[in-house]
């Protein structure tokens, strides 16, 4: 793992990643917007009160609170925004350090827009779950980064696992290694939760679990047994 880590952020640099980096800032900085602004939309339809000046006050306080529940957000959804630029970075990866892959498997519109979808509705969900947890100090980042970690390793992993492998297999390997790519996610999503930091993580992040997929396929090939001539089917 820290071999891919690293490598990620030397593929960062490369050049070409240029685009997809400027890409993902313009992005990952639309996203955030949109956030807050849809979540402050929706906070300031709710008049509690019939009181203008005090509706005003709770009016404010929900935009700060919109401000923190897009950053709350924004790990899990930026993927499953993004899963189409990602793609792009994924080839450039693998032309820049696996020249001898096959062509990556084809995948249809639908099928890309499925997981998209799954995923983000399960970034609603698992965010939701972790809501309660928030203002109880350590737990909190325990409950956080620990969901966020399986949802964003998930992600990641279906995004890379998916351009070699066939659902069904994507699934089986991510069942065996799920530990690792939870722990993955979780570096992933502490990452996207740094200001200026997270509008580049996305795409220093599919070089991360590309690089990890490959090293996880490397060694599975590797310690798979090979049938020798007193070998007995």
């Amino acid at each position: 793992m820290p071999t891919a880590f690293f490598l990620a952020f030397e593929d960062l640099f490369a050049a070409n990643q240029r685009r997809a980096v400027i890409v993902s800032l313009l992005s990952a900085l639309a996203l955030l917007v949109l956030l807050w602004l849809g979540a402050t939309a929706l906070l300031q339809l709710v008049h509690l009160t019939g009181f203008v000046w005090f509706d005003r006050a709770i009016g404010i306080l929900g935009s700060l609170g919109a401000i923190f529940l897009a950053w709350l957000l924004f790990p899990a959804m930026s993927t499953a925004a993004s899963g189409f630029l990602l793609n792009g970075v994924a080839a450039s990866v693998e032309v820049r350090h696996y020249p001898l892959l096959p062509p990556p498997r084809r995948q249809s519109l639908a099928e890309i827009l499925r997981i998209s979808l799954r995923l983000a509705a399960l970034a609603i969900v698992i965010n939701l779950i972790a809501l309660p947890f928030i203002f109880w100090p350590v737990i909190n980042l325990v409950v956080y980064y620990g969901l966020n970690g399986y949802l964003v390793g998930r992600e990641y992993f279906v995004l890379v696992a998916l351009r070699r492998l066939d659902t069904t297999a994507a699934d089986a390997m991510w069942r065996r290694y799920r530990m690792r790519l939870t722990l993955a996610g979780a570096a992933v999503a502490f990452l996207l939760t740094l200001p200026i930091v997270n509008l580049v993580a996305p795409v220093w992040a599919t070089a991360f679990l590309l690089h990890l997929f490959e090293g996880l396929r490397s060694d599975a090939a590797a310690r798979m047994p090979k049938l020798g001539p007193t070998s007995r089917v």
